[in-house]
């Protein structure tokens, strides 16, 4: 199996569950076998028991974002210019940054290839980004 491959399965196998319970996938159930009497209805989720979900940390939402567009064809180098100015649009976001350019490195790397990866190589978030392609190359 492919790097590309574990990577793809490993983030739809994080998020898949995510986007179950945050679509509203808890519904009525019923089946039309069943005795479907008041007493007899079941509901997926009941006000006691449901506890909602947790939202999402930005920095998160940031990573899937920029990886996405990576992944469906944009050039590093412009992901790195969005992941700066999102940076600095939100400065809560520096602390994360060098998390979120190492992240963009390595996945850079299944696209392009080391060599062809290390050339958009900027200092967003110091050198991170140049570091993620040196740890896969």
């Amino acid at each position: 199996m492919t790097h590309s491959a574990r990577r793809i399965g490993r983030s739809l196998a994080l998020v898949l569950p995510v986007v179950l319970v945050l679509s509203g996938t808890l519904a009525v159930t019923m089946v039309p076998w069943a005795d479907n009497t008041p007493s007899q209805i079941l509901t997926a989720s009941a006000e006691d028991v449901s506890v909602p979900a947790k939202p999402r940390a930005a920095q998160d939402v940031l990573r899937e974002k920029l990886l996405g567009e990576l992944q469906q064809g944009e050039t590093p180098g412009d992901v790195l210019t969005h992941l700066q100015q999102e940076v600095d649009r939100r400065p809560s976001l520096a602390e994360h940054c060098v998390g979120i350019a190492r992240a963009l490195g390595r996945a850079a790397v299944d696209v392009y290839g080391p060599t062809k990866a290390q050339s958009f190589a900027r200092p967003v978030c110091d050198t991170a980004y140049a570091t993620g392609v040196a740890s896969m190359g």
